[in-house]
């Protein structure tokens, strides 16, 4: 038997083993991983910047500068970190849901019709409509 495994073998004898109850498990939650992180700061962003900031200008795209006005200030009301919006930002262009064209960014036409109706247009709709076949 190699040393490492006697160290691990004894090791887990003298350890206190307790049941996993709930009140157990609440204590050693896991980290979110990189997927679930991910799709927490697009839904951030979508729901709090995004989905907000179209209903206000009332059009399907909206600039830059616009964008910076309404970022800086969720950020600074919901105290979320600005590199969080950043990242989920990026991340909704690269899923396709916002287009971008120089200084101009839209949404994916397929969410027009709710821009039109202005009803509140949560993430996993968003989802759902992009990825539809029609």
């Amino acid at each position: 038997m190699f040393k490492c495994d006697y160290d691990i073998k004894s090791n887990n004898k003298d350890r206190n083993t307790e049941k996993m109850t709930l009140e157990n498990y609440k204590h050693k939650e896991r980290k979110k991983g990189k997927h679930a992180s991910s799709t927490e700061n697009r839904r951030l962003v979508w729901e709090f910047v995004i989905w907000p900031l179209i209903l206000e200008v009332n059009r399907n795209y909206f600039t830059l500068q616009e964008y910076h006005i309404k970022r800086d200030s969720i950020c600074e009301n919901k105290e979320i970190l600005p590199s969080k919006v950043a990242g989920g930002f990026v991340s909704l262009l690269v899923k396709g849901i916002l287009v971008r064209e120089k200084n101009i960014y839209s949404i994916h036409y397929k969410l027009i019709p709710y821009m039109r109706k202005k009803v509140h247009l949560d993430y996993g709709t968003v989802i759902r409509e992009i990825n539809t076949k029609k």
